[in-house]
């Protein structure tokens, strides 16, 4: 028989709130920015702060510049009298960018834009931007085209070609998948496809539309002069024997070309010399950008972290509206009073956010010391339970306050998580880090005798001889990590 049954039990649920604080700790500055935005534009509750302070705005720092003075103290905006707490996402360690310095979705002075747009700048664009921006692969090639005279169905096809590119010039799809995936009466043959692919590899710099490395290197020597030294063994290394040139086997390559010695040095030295990847020397479509959330500089022989103003922009409550809508009759039922409680969670949430980050890279500071002031050799073994225990945090909080987080420093950019290095033992009982094991690597491979380079074994041992214990697979990923190639092929002849 169906019976109806009443269990009483407690589970643990976090409030809309909460969970709004945790996903905008997780946020990276840029997806923040976004998010805050979003917000402006659909809560009329929200306003950008445009109350007038020090622009000392940051948006990013190269590795080795200075960083800007100390954040000023901000002003607070009330909404509610009595009823709602003077917030704004500004804090004591936060000074806001200007107006001019902020995206044009947060722009309160309308007037002042127009006025830009009316004095000859049409688009309010910095001239400079367009003046010094290079042209992508596809832009180029598609320029190119237009050059020649085809009919519409050839340059449909060549143009198809053109964007089927890698960023790197390379086409790495076949063509029988290609002709699958383009719809045109009559059918598209594979035959067509190379012929309009011929075309783009002519288009631009010898080696784009390639479809392995060896074509992209034949096709590069193909447009050298006949006359070139070495010209005809290059093309014969290119097509055939790539991979005995990458293990440098000298003898074998002689061997199966059938040349003598110097032809065969000089013939490499012109392999060596061609690009692998033509397609990087053109702009890209989009720039990725690292925005620092933090700025840490020496005042006074101490290292003082401040939130970079840049990743902040400005929003407090719309004074007005809030005070019409506390006004109004049945407000506590209307559906704006969902927004507007929305508007003081996320200026809350907001805030929140910025303290726990700059808590966090202040706790990070100082447990790291020794690295601003020598480097890569002296960062310490840290884990989040390290943060988390002087914090009074919960680890997963500082997991999320550490990700996609940045530090500028005057040693460069650094994400949060660099200065969490694993921790290796030492012949004395010590401890010291993965970082400072990869910085003696690069220095004892930096000072090698390029013709009889380290190996892993003997870079282990001599590891080993300053007291650093680590096993010979253990230098092998510490190598990889770093781009360094192995030992043979750091042999130079």
């Amino acid at each position: 028989m169906p019976s109806i049954e009443l269990r009483a039990r407690q589970s643990l649920a976090l409030t809309p709130r909460l969970q709004q604080s945790v996903r905008l700790l997780q946020l990276s500055a840029l997806e923040f920015q976004q998010e805050l935005r979003t917000a402006l534009d659909t809560n009329p509750f929200l306003e950008y702060d445009s109350s007038e302070t020090e622009d000392v705005a940051l948006s990013t720092t190269s590795p080795g510049e200075e960083a800007s003075a100390l954040p000023a103290t901000d002003t607070l905006a009330a909404a509610e009298p009595d009823t709602l707490p003077a917030e704004s996402v500004g804090s004591e360690a936060l000074e806001s960018a200007g107006p001019d310095d902020m995206p044009a979705d947060f722009s309160g002075d309308y007037g002042s834009r127009n006025s830009t747009r009316q004095s000859g700048d049409a688009d309010g664009s910095d001239p400079a931007e367009w003046a010094r921006s290079q042209p992508t692969l596809r832009e180029q090639l598609h320029d190119a085209l237009r050059l020649y005279r085809l009919d519409d169905r050839d340059r449909a096809v060549a143009r198809f070609i053109i964007e089927a590119l890698d960023d790197d010039g390379y086409l790495r799809q076949s063509l029988a998948d290609l002709a699958d995936s383009v719809d045109l009466e009559p059918e598209l043959t594979e035959e067509e496809l190379l012929v309009a692919l011929r075309l783009v590899q002519s288009l631009d710099r010898p080696g784009l539309g390639a479809r392995s490395l060896s074509e992209c290197l034949a096709l590069q020597i193909h447009a050298l002069p006949d006359d070139t030294p070495g010209r005809d063994v290059a093309l014969q290394i290119a097509e055939h024997h790539l991979e005995r040139l990458a293990r440098r086997e000298q003898a074998e390559l002689q061997k199966q070309i059938g040349c003598s010695p110097e032809a065969l040095r000089i013939a490499c030295a012109l392999v060596r010399k061609l690009d692998p990847k033509p397609g990087n020397c053109y702009g890209r479509a989009e720039d990725n950008y690292v925005v620092p959330d933090v700025i840490v500089r020496q005042v006074r022989n101490k290292w003082a972290v401040s939130i970079n103003p840049a990743v902040q922009p400005r929003a407090r409550i719309h004074r007005m509206y809030a005070q019409l809508f506390a006004q109004s009759a049945g407000a506590s039922r209307s559906p704006l009073a969902q927004q507007l409680q929305e508007a003081r969670w996320l200026i809350r949430n907001a805030q929140q956010r910025f303290d726990t980050i700059q808590r966090v890279a202040e706790c990070i500071v100082a447990h790291q010391k020794a690295f601003f002031q020598y480097g890569e050799i002296a960062l310490k073994p840290m884990v989040l339970r390290d943060v988390a225990d002087e914090l009074g945090l919960h680890e997963s909080t500082i997991s999320r306050a550490t990700g996609n987080k940045y530090m500028a420093t005057p040693r460069g950019i650094f994400e949060f998580k660099h200065f969490f290095p694993r921790e290796l033992g030492t012949e004395s009982g010590g401890t010291c880090s993965a970082a400072a094991v990869r910085a003696l690597l690069k220095e004892m491979i930096a000072a090698e005798n390029t013709r009889d380079p380290l190996s892993d074994v003997t870079l282990a041992k001599m590891l080993a001889d300053q007291g650093v214990l680590v096993a010979r697979r253990t230098v092998a990923k510490y190598r990889h990590l770093m781009k360094v190639p192995p030992a043979e092929l750091r042999r130079q002849l």
